[in-house]
């Protein structure tokens, strides 16, 4: 029996599911019955719907019967401690993590709630904080409405890593009817003392945790500051936090309504200018000196500075670059930089942090892309003498403490938010007027990445034919420079091209493929995790920025070509 028929079985036996099939039309059809919405290494994340490649309760029932599966095995005595779950505002999300704690709830594992919805960093604090062995956060980030999403935690509040996520995979993988899988009801678990709502105690700790961060909390607040969730869960914690240390903050009303539909936005990405419409035209009315923005689950965090009457959007790369130069440069200052410290980047984020790293004196480790990656570093750097001094990847995420494991908008806009105004209290600059200095010091770092989207049956494969070729057909040039070194992080090989030496690569394997340039500059291809989608990250340093974008236009159009010769 195909998966298709066991749906249509059981809905002889549910009258909705019925309707609900044949309602779909035939290409609809298709899509959603065309294999599983997989479960990977970052949880899952998909279009809402009906059918086994859909983010629905079965769909999600199969995933929570592998975690269950896989906590009941490794946690014998233990599950008592429990699971954290929260979630974000999109459609569902709140039955999405009620069903996630039912399922867990027939292994009898107990799970904890908040009242309503809460930020991913809350999340990862809360697992570590309640002493919890596992976490879930119901969310697609920063997806259009129609996606939902699930991730998973370990009880470090880090997501899973590949090792142990494969082992929850396998579990996953064992279920053969999503409809016989067994649950709780609510009322049940609550009876059995399996399911607990959370006190707004644990608000009042990652409240307090968040304003830890800071190195100036009695220093004069002389920036405005204008905030907007984007409609998520970064609402009521940021107002909260900006209120209760003085900040001059304002903030996009309309946006801080938790509106799954996100009707006020084309798309809620921190990470896209327009995503600062409403932000931008209360920052010109207010006259803000800074404009900032969460996306719905408040990981990732983006920043438009006033400069020269005139609104700059700062990319992940800078903003981490930044508040990297004016933590260490300060702290410095201060006489408590650590002695032995280590950052966190992924090997598609800019040079330009590390670079100012080592200037400081501090190690640089490089990760693949997931900020489980640098999550888990920080919890390897426990119990040595080295310390935890700041991660960050080029898609807007950052921790400046790593009470959090996850990218945590909450602590990095407070961080921002002390920088841009020691630098208006002290020295009179913006951060753009701060990002020049630190180019004509360190280099003009110019990055840029190319989303390619293959949606539909054969997006997978036409990706696979991308990568595949890329693996195999290593150019010599690239824009006219010349390529150097190839990193397959697949075969987990590194090879200099000059003499054809291959050593090894140490990272976990990964469908990824790196070039590095003549001139301290790099290419990197690989699959997105997450959505269908190819990603291609360029990094190009040269003497100008002019220059810099000159050179990754040419390589861009390289690339671009051949991607479209090989996927028409």
């Amino acid at each position: 029996m195909t998966n298709k028929e066991k749906w249509e079985a059981e809905a002889l036996k549910n009258p909705e599911l019925m309707k609900g099939l044949k309602a779909m039309k035939k290409a609809e059809e298709a899509d959603a019955f065309n294999g599983d919405l997989s479960f990977g290494t970052g949880g899952m994340r998909g279009v809402m719907g009906l059918g086994t490649n859909r983010m629905n309760i079965y769909t999600l029932r199969k995933a929570n019967y592998g975690l269950g599966a896989y906590l009941c095995k490794t946690y014998k005595g233990e599950i008592s401690r429990g699971v954290v779950i929260s979630h974000d505002n999109r459609l569902n999300s709140r039955e999405f993590a009620i069903e996630s704690a039912k399922v867990l709830g027939a292994f009898g594992i107990k799970c904890f709630m908040f009242d309503d919805l809460r930020s991913t960093p809350e999340l990862s604090f809360s697992v570590r904080y309640l002493k919890a062995i596992s976490g879930i956060m119901v969310t697609a980030s920063h997806n259009p409405p129609k996606y939902n999403g699930y991730k998973v935690y370990d009880e470090y509040g880090c997501q899973y890593t590949p090792d142990i996520a494969d082992l929850l995979i396998e579990e996953v993988n064992k279920v053969e009817d999503v409809f016989s899988i067994p649950y709780l009801e609510l009322d049940k678990m609550k009876e059995m003392g399996l399911y607990k709502i959370l006190s707004h105690d644990v608000d009042d700790e990652f409240a307090k945790a968040v304003k830890s961060i800071q190195l100036f909390p009695e220093m004069e607040r002389k920036i405005k500051v204008v905030y907007t969730p984007l409609h998520g869960t970064g609402a009521e914690i940021t107002r909260r936090v900006l209120n209760e240390t003085g900040y001059n903050a304002s903030f996009v009303e309309v946006q801080m309504k938790h509106d799954p539909y996100f009707k006020s936005l084309t798309l809620p990405n921190p990470e896209d200018p327009s995503a600062f419409k409403l932000a931008e035209e209360l920052g010109i009315k207010e006259k803000a000196h800074l404009l900032i923005a969460t996306d719905p689950d408040a990981d990732r965090v983006g920043i438009g500075v006033l400069h020269n009457k005139k609104y700059h959007y700062l990319t992940g790369n800078q903003t981490g670059a930044l508040l990297l130069y004016f933590r260490l440069s300060q702290e410095k200052r201060l006489g408590i930089l650590p002695k032995k410290g280590r950052v966190f980047n992924t090997i598609v984020t800019s040079e330009l942090g590390a670079k100012i790293a080592r200037s400081f004196g501090f190690s640089v480790f490089s990760t693949l892309t997931g900020f489980k990656f640098i999550g888990e570093q920080a919890r390897l750097l426990e119990g040595t003498d080295t310390e935890f001094i700041f991660g960050y990847e080029e898609s807007y995420g950052y921790i400046i403490k790593d009470f959090v494991r996850d990218k945590d908008s909450i602590q990095s806009l407070l961080a921002i938010c002390e920088m841009a105004n020691y630098y208006l209290v002290h020295e009179n600059r913006d951060l753009v007027d701060v990002l020049a200095d630190v180019y004509k010091e360190y280099g003009f770092y110019k990055e840029y990445t190319r989303n390619i989207f293959f949606e539909g049956i054969d997006g997978i494969s036409k990706m696979k034919k991308v990568t595949s070729y890329y693996r195999e057909n290593t150019p010599k040039t690239l824009g006219g420079v010349d390529v150097l070194i190839k990193e397959d992080y697949l075969r987990s090989k590194r090879l200099q091209l000059s003499n054809q030496f291959e050593t090894d690569l140490t990272l976990p394997k990964s469908d990824v493929i790196k070039y590095f340039l003549d001139g301290d500059s790099w290419v990197v291809i690989r699959p997105s995790g997450t959505e269908p989608k190819l990603k291609v990250y360029y990094s190009c340093k040269s003497d100008s920025m002019e220059e810099a974008q000159e050179l990754i236009d040419s390589i861009d159009k390289e690339i671009k070509e051949k991607i479209d010769e090989l996927t028409k």
